[in-house]
């Protein structure tokens, strides 16, 4: 008899992975309810699924726990302090996410995971160690926060028809690389990947955490008893949690310096592994060349050891590291190389959304036209500006929050030229794109690295991105900017 059979539960919220957890619930013999606040065509349309598995659904209310509810599976963006759940917890009810959820619905024998948190790089650590598994010859796949739930991998979600629970169930890959978010980790309590890392620390989602420390403390959760953990070297919170972490099975540090033993790092132009070889204090293994890492920036060389990291504490050879790097294909919006118009490269990171991020980007080239600005979510950024300052040409502010930019501007970089773009309407970026170009020179770099997020103008970071791009090709096709 399952566990699950009989059991009541509350799944809060119909994204993606509520309705995955709901289907995998019910197939387990749960009597599942679902809620959600929003009362639409798109959420009926997925109650009526739902129902045909067996699901209750109630819309509309989103803040009344079922009676009888005895587990609460939330989805990741339901705050602690929302009513439904803080009913939950005042009722001694036990609640989880989905990625919890997730790993006690394992079966025996289940792919072991490799999993990733950390503010910034987890997508792209995510994708290049699956592709050093693949290249390894493992049966791998990216899950998590990148985009597939992991509760519809490890079995079921209902999703692919079988015949069976075992048939339609069951789990067909070796190993699972598994981007994890500090909400996710928040709702976790006993999973126990056999590798973690916390890639690095910054200030971000304070406003769901309610403090620096909360949010910390859920990245710290990855580091379980018995995993692996790989820490970032040149981070100090990263550092200090892998250092705290009890019972875990060794520490693997990476970092962008000259690797001591237990580290991976860079020696010259290539990418050394001394933890994961025989006798780290005598011995090194050479994983990759600094060519092979694609966009080449520092921090997403840090982001290929990282991933090599994971990757050897799961046996991957060395060549299969350097392999998978080189088959690698970054995703759009991060550091993405648009085009070289009159001498001067375009570069679109919009995915830049936070103040590290955008430190990072600045970071990669020497002599930057910045475009920045959009929603800062209270973030400081006078460090940022006061770091950057040096390698700026000029400065082109968009967006609602731009004014805190350009008083941080005037504080710390207050001879570099700054133009302000106050229009949002769908032309704005061709007049940003172009006053960045008249401010730019032969060998300069036009970088798109918002620091805020894209709400204010844009329906997301993909389509600020796109109308970046879009405005470079338009910049293109009309000529050299600085021949006229």
């Amino acid at each position: 008899m399952s566990p699950w059979d009989g059991l009541a539960v509350c799944v809060a919220g119909l994204g993606v992975s509520g309705r995955a957890a709901a289907r995998a619930l019910a197939a387990r013999g749960a009597r599942v309810t679902a809620v959600d606040a929003r009362d639409g065509d798109e959420q009926r349309a997925q109650a009526a699924e739902l129902a045909e598995r067996g699901v209750a659904v109630r819309l509309g209310d989103g803040e009344t726990l079922p009676e009888g509810t005895g587990l609460v599976v939330t989805s990741p963006g339901w705050k602690p302090d929302a009513p439904l759940l803080a009913a939950a917890a005042a009722a001694g009810v036990e609640i989880i996410g989905e990625v919890e959820l997730a790993w006690r619905l394992r079966p025996e024998g289940a792919a072991p995971w490799l999993a990733i948190t950390g503010t910034d790089g987890k997508t792209t650590v995510v994708r290049m160690l699956a592709c050093m598994l693949t290249a390894a010859g493992h049966k791998a796949l990216a899950v998590g926060n990148v985009g597939t739930p992991i509760v519809e991998v490890v079995g079921g979600s209902g999703g692919s028809g079988g015949s069976s629970p075992q048939e339609e169930y069951a789990e067909p890959y070796d190993v699972l690389a598994v981007e994890l978010s500090s909400y996710q980790l928040h709702w976790s309590s006993s999973l126990a990947p056999l590798a973690a890392t916390v890639l690095n620390i910054a200030p971000d989602h304070l406003d769901w955490h309610g403090s620096m420390d909360a949010y910390v403390g859920a990245k710290a959760k990855i580091f379980a008893p018995g995993t692996v953990a790989v820490y970032n070297a040149d981070d100090d919170t990263s550092t200090a949690l892998a250092e705290r972490a009890e019972g875990v099975e060794r520490r693997a540090g990476f970092t962008l310096r000259v690797p001591r033993p237990g580290e991976l790092g860079v020696v010259e132009e290539l990418l050394v592994d001394r933890a994961f070889t025989a006798d780290p204090a005598a011995e090194a293994a050479e994983l990759a060349a600094l060519a092979d890492v694609r966009p080449f920036a520092p921090h997403n060389v840090a982001n290929a050891l990282a991933a090599a990291g994971l990757a050897r504490a799961f046996g991957v050879p060395p060549e299969a590291v350097r392999e998978g790097l080189r088959s690698f294909v970054p995703d759009p919006h991060r550091i993405q190389h648009v085009a070289d118009v009159g001498g001067v490269a375009y570069v679109n990171d919009s995915k830049a959304t936070q103040p590290h991020a955008a430190a990072a980007s600045l970071a990669a080239y020497e002599s930057i036209v910045w475009i920045a600005g959009g929603l800062l979510k209270g973030l400081d950024v006078d460090d940022l500006v006061r770091t950057c300052a040096g390698r700026l040409r000029g400065v082109v502010l968009m967006g609602r929050d731009r004014h805190r930019l350009a008083e941080a501007l005037a504080r710390h970089a207050a001879d570099v030229p700054v133009v302000d773009v106050a229009d949002t309407d769908t032309g704005a970026m061709d007049r940003v794109v172009t006053e960045a170009a008249g401010l730019a020179r032969p060998g300069d770099t036009v970088l798109l690295a918002p620091v805020g997020a894209s709400f204010d103008m844009f329906a997301n970071y993909p389509a600020r991105g796109e109308a970046f791009i879009a405005a470079v090709e338009r910049l293109a096709a009309a000529g050299d900017p600085q021949a006229s």
